[in-house]
């Protein structure tokens, strides 16, 4: 998974966390916040009232003469007031305090949130005295209030954690544009150090530039490390085969010389075969050498098709006496733009002589070619051999490294054989990868790029 995506999958869930817990908290706050904004206008009423008495006086509300409780509810009953005249002989200090209790209004009992002060109060000329002065609020009210609030909250939560989702999603695609750039165009599809674009990213990010200057830093030596291998690999190659050369020609000689003694003249022979041997791995190596020091052109058109019926005439006789089975199936056939159809022989040789060579006596060699749904070419060489120990096959490709055989009849190693196909199919720009099962065979693929 991306970076961006793990990122915007952590800020996506980080909001829906967020909005959950908005969801268990918000309601019981802002039923404390609409409970003291109904105590607050509670009391601001109350002054109002106690204002008014102390300007015009009790007699605004009560009639003297009755001495009546005074009682105002407006319209929906949702508030009132009442002022309730208490006995004169009670000398207690002021109280107030605000509780909640049903009330029967008109014909109907409401729950109200009560504001209850009891305090002396002048009622024009007479003395004062001590009333009781309720106002109360229904509590249809604060719960009208406690659902506009909590929902306007919840609206405003989501709202909010839907456009941080985008904002962190946007930022953090313009954050990581560097490290895409970085794999898009530096890492991506490079094979070797030489392949590697040294140009500098454009970031001030300073994580971003330590990173490209490091790997470029580490291409170089990479680069510098590959030239050398191959530099010293193409001399000691070409200084081999010079005194392979003389040594084969001098043991040509000594044969020749009718007193040779017949022992001596086959160790010579077996002494020949071991120093063509040589002469095979020397060549083999100068090739991988010229090859990866690109001294080969790309200039033609090769058609697989014709490459692979061209191998498979080299290679007749040496399947006929093993009584090996060959099928060809290339549906399409594929052209490989840009190739050198000299290495594309070689590859395929030995492709098809491994297959040939550890395949069981009246096994079933096949050559299938496809196209792949994403674009490009797929080229399977298959055969019904022994198949190759799964610790074995990431190491295939690498080079003077010896196998055990996995039959009684497999002949033990795979040479170089290997590595040349890889590096040529590297140099092709198409990749080269093994899949095989104990028992039931191996298969080469060779996947090309683009569209033939």
């Amino acid at each position: 998974m991306k970076l961006q995506t793990k990122l915007g999958l952590f800020n996506g869930l980080s909001k829906l966390l967020l909005v959950v817990l908005g969801a268990l908290l918000i309601p019981p706050i802002v039923q404390q916040v609409a409970v003291a904004h109904t105590d607050q206008r509670l009391h601001e009423k109350k002054q109002e009232v106690l204002d008014l008495i102390a300007r015009d006086g009790l007699a605004t509300f009560l009639r003297e003469e009755h001495d009546e409780t005074y009682a105002d509810y407006n319209i929906l009953k949702q508030e009132y007031i009442t002022i309730t005249p208490l006995l004169a002989s009670d000398k207690a200090p002021p109280t107030e305090r605000i509780f909640e209790e049903p009330r029967q209004v008109g014909k109907a009992v409401e729950d109200f949130r009560i504001l209850s002060y009891v305090a002396p109060l002048s009622a024009g000329t007479a003395p004062a005295r001590r009333y009781r002065l309720e106002i109360g609020s229904s509590l249809g009210t604060v719960e009208l209030l406690t659902s506009t609030l909590r929902s306007l909250a919840l609206w405003v939560l989501v709202a909010g954690a839907v456009l941080t989702v985008f904002v962190d999603a946007a930022f953090a695609h313009y954050l990581l544009r560097p490290l895409r750039e970085l794999i898009s165009r530096k890492l991506r599809g490079i094979r070797q150090p030489g392949e590697f674009s040294f140009a500098r990213l454009d970031t001030d990010t300073t994580d971003f530039r330590h990173l490209d200057d490091s790997l470029s830093a580490l291409m170089r030596q990479l680069q510098a490390s590959f030239e050398k291998e191959r530099e010293f690999m193409s001399n000691v190659s070409h200084e081999l085969l010079t005194p392979t050369s003389i040594l084969q020609s001098r043991f040509e000689n000594m044969l020749q010389d009718p007193t040779l003694p017949e022992p001596h003249a086959r160790q010579i022979v077996e002494s020949q075969r071991t120093l063509y041997r040589l002469r095979n791995t020397v060549r083999t190596l100068l090739l991988i050498a010229n090859i990866e020091n690109d001294q080969y052109l790309r200039d033609a058109s090769v058609r697989l098709g014709q490459t692979v019926a061209d191998v498979a005439e080299e290679l007749d006789d040496r399947r006929q006496q093993r009584e090996i089975t060959l099928h060809v199936d290339l549906s399409p056939d594929y052209v490989v733009p840009q190739a050198n159809a000299t290495l594309l022989h070689t590859l395929l040789r030995n492709l098809l002589s491994n297959a040939i060579k550890y395949n069981h006596e009246g096994g079933q060699v096949r050559v299938l070619g496809r196209p792949r749904p994403g674009g490009g070419y797929e080229l399977r060489v298959e055969d019904d051999g022994p198949g190759i120990a799964p610790d074995d096959v990431p190491l295939l490709f690498d080079r003077f490294r010896r196998f055990h055989a996995t039959g009684p009849k497999s002949p033990e190693g795979y040479g170089l054989g290997l590595p040349i196909a890889q590096t040529i199919a590297q140099f092709h720009k198409a990749v080269l990868r093994a899949e095989s099962v104990l028992g039931k065979g191996t298969a080469f693929v060779l996947d090309f790029e683009g569209a033939g």
